[in-house]
Formats: C-alpha cells, structure tokens, sequence
C-alpha cells in the first residue's frame, strides 16, 4: 500500500465502477463513456480508461461495435452457472452427512447464520440488503462444510450471476419466502436432516434460477428495443 495508506486514484475508481456494475447502477443498455463516468466519478478520463480496461479483462465489461457495455451473461450461461451452484452446494451439504467430514463442520457457523435469518425474518430488509445476506447464508453453508475452495467457487458464481440478479427488485412476499427457506435449512442441517436439507436448497435455488432467467429475458428485450430504437 502506497505510503500513508492512501489508495491510489485508480483503484478508487476501479473499485468504485466495479460495485457500481455490480450492485446494477448501470443498466445493460447503457453505454460506458470515459467522459460521462469521469463526471461521476469527479476524476479525469485517465483512471476512468485504466478501470474500465481492467474491468474489461475481468470479465464486467464488454465492448460492441459502439463502445463498451456492462456485461450481462447469457441465458443458457446463466443457466449453467445455477447448475454449478446446486453441484457446489449439494456437495457441501453431502459433506455434512459423511462421517469422515462431519467433525470438520463448524455448526456454529450455521448456528450464526440462522440467528441472522431470525432477526431478518422480524425485521425484513430491503431487497439490496437481502441479496448481500442471500449470497452470503450460501457460501457460509459451504464454508462450514470444511472446504473452503468449495466455498470460494461458489463466490466466484455468485460474481458472474450478480449483475443480473441486481436487475431483479424482489416482492416483500419473495423475500419472506427465502427468508423463511434459509431458516428451514439451517434448522435441518443443525437437526441433522441432512436429506431433508438438500432437498430444501436445491428447490430453493431452483426457485432463484427461474427469477433470475425470467429477469434476465426481460434485460435482453429492453436491450433489443433500445438500440432498435437508436438505430
């Protein structure tokens, strides 16, 4: 870290753009101006070219013929990504049930986990809030499970799928639903149900994938009718 702990302009910027396509502040339509973010972001075009071709390497941008673009997954892609998700997740709760691995996982974890999910089923969040703590109950399930990479592909997924997911503003009813889903996990892992428990997650993930594709087909509609439009 640079002297003083200060972070280098660029990475502000680049950490700032980063959320910001991630959290869904730039729609898919819209294009990504060096000029226009330089004017959001208070900084010159400089750091503003060096985070978007950095963004652009990780994968978040992507360029068309008229410049670059958040990036959106496809469908078929999306839908091979929750594939991975319900592989990555089942495993983990498989282990749970394994006596080789069960003394390697951490309940209290869980425990934790459905501690959270009480208090947010009490005192519902806003759907921002509840995406953050829905991507993490899932990777603190495979966290706990004993093996982090398991753990850490998972974060890797919920990275590409993010962006969409952000386009999506669930209903209070959708996120009492998963709400009342995670709390039912949780109580069968730490009753030892572990059947019980994977037939919960893979419906509940089931579930999300529909949401999530069904959002995602209206993404790349809007997209078709904006430059429709523009040209």
């Amino acid at each position: 870290m640079p002297r003083g702990g200060r972070i280098p302009l660029r990475e502000r910027v680049y950490d700032s753009l980063r959320r910001d396509l991630a959290t869904g502040v730039f729609v898919p339509t819209e294009r990504l101006g060096e000029e226009r973010l330089a004017e959001i972001y208070g900084v010159s075009r400089t750091p503003v070219r060096e985070a978007l071709a950095r963004l652009q390497a990780d994968g978040l941008v992507v360029r068309h013929s008229d410049g670059l673009y958040p990036y959106r997954p496809r469908l078929d892609e999306l839908d091979h990504l929750y594939e991975l998700r319900i592989v990555l997740e089942a495993r983990g709760i498989q282990r749970s049930g394994s006596d080789s691995a069960r003394s390697a996982h951490d309940l209290d974890l869980i425990r934790a986990e459905l501690y959270t999910w009480r208090t947010l089923r009490d005192n519902p969040p806003e759907p921002g809030p509840a995406l953050v703590a829905d991507e993490q109950f899932h990777t603190t399930l495979l966290a706990a499970a004993g093996n982090i990479a398991l753990a850490d592909a998972l974060t890797a997924v919920h990275t590409r799928v993010r962006p969409v997911r952000t386009l999506d503003v669930p209903t209070p009813d959708r996120i009492a639903t998963m709400t009342a889903e995670h709390i039912t996990i949780a109580e069968q892992l730490l009753s030892g149900n572990v059947k019980a428990a994977l037939h919960t997650l893979t419906t509940h993930i089931d579930i999300s994938r529909a949401h999530v594709l069904a959002r995602a087909q209206r993404a790349l509609e809007l997209t078709k009718l904006a430059r429709a439009v523009r040209d």
